[in-house]
C-alpha cells in the first residue's frame, strides 16, 4: 500500500472502529520513507523485529473507538504482510546478504572478521570526523 491511510482503513475494516484508531501505527511502520524515499525504507521496520519494536513503543493494545482491544502486534502483522506480498520477513532476510564493510567494525573491539582479504584493524582506520565515500555506503 502506498500511504499510512489506506493501512489504517484496511485495519479499520478487519478489527473495527474508526481508521484514525490505527493511523498512529501505520505513520510509525512508515516513517523511514522520510529518510529514503523508495521501497529499501522498509528494511528498517518491515520485519519480526519491527513488529516487536512496534509493541514496545506503542504497548500491547489498542483500544479502538468501539471500545475493542486490538493487539498491536496484529495490527503490525497486517501493515508488513499488506506491503510485503503476505510475508513477514526477518532481519536476517533484510541484511543476510549485505556486504560488511570495514567502517561497519569500527569499534567492535576485539572483532576478528575477513573482509575482501583484508583483517579489520581494532581500531579505527579513518581519521576522526571523516566523511565515508561512495565506496562505503
Amino acid at each position: 500500500m502506498a500511504h499510512p491511510w489506506h493501512h489504517a482503513v484496511s485495519s479499520a475494516r478487519r478489527f473495527g472502529g474508526a481508521p484514525e484508531d490505527y493511523l498512529g501505527i501505520h505513520q510509525w511502520f512508515d516513517q523511514t520513507k522520510a529518510h529514503l524515499p523508495d521501497a529499501r525504507h522498509r528494511a528498517l521496520l518491515h520485519s519480526s523485529f519491527g513488529i516487536f519494536l512496534c509493541e514496545q513503543v506503542h504497548g500491547p493494545t489498542l483500544v479502538n473507538s468501539m471500545g475493542r482491544h486490538v493487539p498491536v502486534r496484529v495490527i503490525g502483522e497486517q501493515h508488513v504482510q499488506e506491503d510485503m506480498g503476505g510475508t513477514i520477513p526477518t532481519v536476517q532476510d533484510w541484511l543476510g546478504e549485505l556486504p560488511l564493510r570495514p567502517w561497519m567494525a569500527v569499534g567492535a573491539r576485539g572483532l576478528r572478521t575477513r573482509l575482501e582479504g583484508e583483517t579489520v584493524p581494532r581500531r579505527a582506520t579513518r581519521p576522526k570526523g571523516a566523511v565515508l565515500g561512495a565506496d562505503d555506503e
